[in-house]
């Protein structure tokens, strides 16, 4: 918290910062503005709230702040940037960018928000590092209505996820953030931008692509499927190998690669499930030429920002915000991220050079983020509060949620009597 403190211009939303935090952190079931407020003993939520909507402090550099933080504890020579996004499941339509959308976070078509997001990951660890809201065009940036409720400024205009990837990516990249290396899934794998971005920066990729996906072989002579490059190739040109260690041991797949273009700095990196013969495909660039192992290794680390993702919402509360304005997401989602880097930065050791060794150990695994969070909460946080504070925010919520439905009755009572 010291580190952040200069972006606050006053010691009150410093110190409600803090405590926000410190909630975040906490075990408390949920964590959003009503249930961080009674964890620090605040008699009512209005403090948390101006912390997100009005208090005057920039996110964004507590962003940089959080993105410093990361590369000192968790910067290494084999660090990887990650792109994804995630979707956040919200009821009603007055939620900056909310929509309905597909998300993989529900695996259909949903009414939410979607935010795209940058993971670092290294030897040393892994933490999420910047964040993007994506703002639909036609139902949110073509809205001028829309856009003022819900706060969205105007320099903020449509652009596609890719896009806001590869701002991201070129944002850590100017401050230092020491990667090789980005991958990501197919929807950042298909858009020949982001991909020309990353290669006039110098930074390699091994980005995913669907298999109907054309790529050049022959030294760029002839136009083939991705999956047809795959059918034509000998069985001698399959190997076994790890793409990283799992929960339940070393993800082994068999991996071939095929070059493409003229310059032997391009291929098609093929992943194939040894138990059902699925195939994954990747399309990659390197600067320097490298071995199929480097290319193995960098397409296994994307799984790492799921990982980001499931510590974020599960441990500190990346979802569990109740907050509508453009402006109030971005500081939940912020405040969220210092907390996971917290963890990050002291949940995960050097990773071992051994990958079979837990087969013969019999020491404890290594400190894991859940870990982390208990014990920081047992240790540190105060214990539970009186009862009378507990009945004084049972009493406060169920006056709130009673004005909330009665308010409710009143429309429907309205609309029915007009109809």
């Amino acid at each position: 918290m010291a580190r952040i403190a200069g972006r606050f211009k006053r010691v009150e939303p410093r110190a409600t910062a803090r405590a926000f935090v410190l909630g975040l952190l906490s075990g408390a079931e949920r964590k959003n503005c009503w249930r961080l407020a009674e964890q620090a003993g605040h008699a009512r939520p209005g403090p948390m709230q101006r912390l997100l909507r009005t208090a005057s402090w920039d996110a964004d550099a507590v962003r940089d702040d959080i993105r410093a933080y990361v590369l000192e504890h968790l910067g290494a020579d084999d660090g990887v940037l990650i792109v994804d996004d995630t979707g956040f499941l919200k009821k009603g339509i007055t939620s900056a960018g909310v929509q309905r959308q597909y998300t993989g976070t529900a695996g259909r078509i949903e009414n939410t928000q979607v935010g795209v997001f940058l993971a670092y990951t290294s030897r040393r660890g892994l933490a999420l590092i910047d964040r993007r809201l994506y703002l639909p065009d036609a139902s949110w940036c073509q809205d001028a209505e829309r856009r003022t409720r819900a706060g969205v400024p105007d320099q903020a205009q449509f652009a596609t996820k890719p896009t806001l990837a590869g701002q991201m990516i070129a944002a850590a990249l100017d401050a230092g953030i020491s990667a090789s290396w980005v991958t990501g899934d197919e929807a950042y794998g298909q858009d020949p931008h982001l991909r020309a971005l990353l290669e006039s920066r110098g930074i390699g990729y091994v980005l995913a692509v669907a298999c109907s996906a054309r790529v050049r072989i022959n030294q760029g002579r002839t136009a083939a499927r991705a999956d047809a490059v795959a059918d034509r190739l000998p069985a001698s040109a399959w190997h076994r190998q790890s793409a990283g260690a799992g929960a339940k041991g070393p993800r082994y797949y068999d991996w071939a690669w095929s070059e493409i273009g003229t310059d032997g700095h391009r291929h098609l990196l093929i992943r194939r499930n040894p138990s059902s013969g699925e195939l994954a495909f990747y399309v990659c660039w390197s600067p320097t030429q490298v071995p199929l192992s480097e290319l193995v290794r960098v397409a296994g680390t994307r799984w790492c920002i799921e990982e980001c993702f499931q510590a974020a919402k599960g441990q500190v509360g990346l979802d569990h915000y109740q907050v509508r304005h453009w402006t109030a997401w971005h500081r939940h989602i912020t405040l969220a991220k210092l907390a996971l880097a917290f963890l990050a930065a002291d949940a995960t050791p050097a990773r071992t050079a051994d990958p079979n060794r837990p087969a013969r150990s019999t020491d404890p695994i290594d400190l894991t983020f859940p870990e982390i969070r208990h014990l920081f909460g047992a240790l540190l946080i105060p214990a539970n509060a009186p009862p009378r504070r507990l009945l004084h925010w049972s009493n406060w919520r169920r006056r709130h949620q009673a004005g909330a439905r009665r308010s409710h009755y009143q429309q429907r009572l309205a609309s029915s009597s007009t109809g």
